[in-house]
């Protein structure tokens, strides 16, 4: 994902929330908190979009805690399995993990960025064999579909996909059937 202004994918991975936790008051700001205060007082805990958050921590005005899809309850399920989480569910917005970990990437420093990015690259290469060799299976049943005893696993498999694998997925889809489509058709031309 690209952090190109017209990108519908940037747009929501950057109006994913963080919590920041305020070092200074913030005059006439409360309502960025949805409450009812009129400011923002120093040590307040508040939700701010990504977008917004660069501006407010770049200002020093406030430090930020990792949030919660990238903590390490999920970073320890991701080393032991990471097809078993359901990256989908972590985040809201399309289930734009991938986008939204480099969006907080972009505001971490040096050393906890490059531990940030070794978590969704490990992420991706443990994942990506599985999406397309399942893309490659679902394509090549046809419209029928399938079950099977692993079917249940599969389709977990599939809903949990990040918005960037569900690309992927679909685009491997669409290649197998159209690699299926031109091997068939030289198949009859050889007869």
């Amino acid at each position: 994902m690209d952090n190109d202004y017209f990108s519908i994918d940037a747009i929501l991975a950057e109006n994913q929330k963080i919590q920041c936790t305020f070092k200074v008051d913030i005059p006439d700001m409360g309502h960025l908190g949805g409450g009812s205060d009129r400011d923002i007082k120093a040590l307040a805990k508040v939700p701010v979009p990504i977008w917004l958050a660069y501006i407010i921590l770049y200002s020093d005005w406030a430090d930020f805690t990792i949030p919660a899809p990238f903590g390490p309850r999920v970073r320890n399920a991701l080393k032991a399995e990471p097809r078993s989480v359901k990256l989908s569910g972590l985040v809201g917005a399309g289930g734009l993990w991938y986008g939204f970990g480099k969006m907080i990437m972009d505001i971490l420093g040096d050393e906890q960025a490059e531990q940030m990015s070794d978590v969704l690259t490990k992420t991706f290469r443990g994942r990506l064999l599985e999406v397309i060799d399942q893309a490659q299976h679902f394509a090549a049943l046809g419209p029928s579909g399938g079950g099977g005893p692993s079917g249940d696993t599969a389709q977990s498999f599939r809903e949990g996909l990040d918005g960037t694998e569900r690309e992927l997925f679909a685009l491997a889809q669409e290649s197998t059937k159209r690699s299926k489509r031109w091997h068939e058709g030289n198949d009859k031309a050889r007869r």
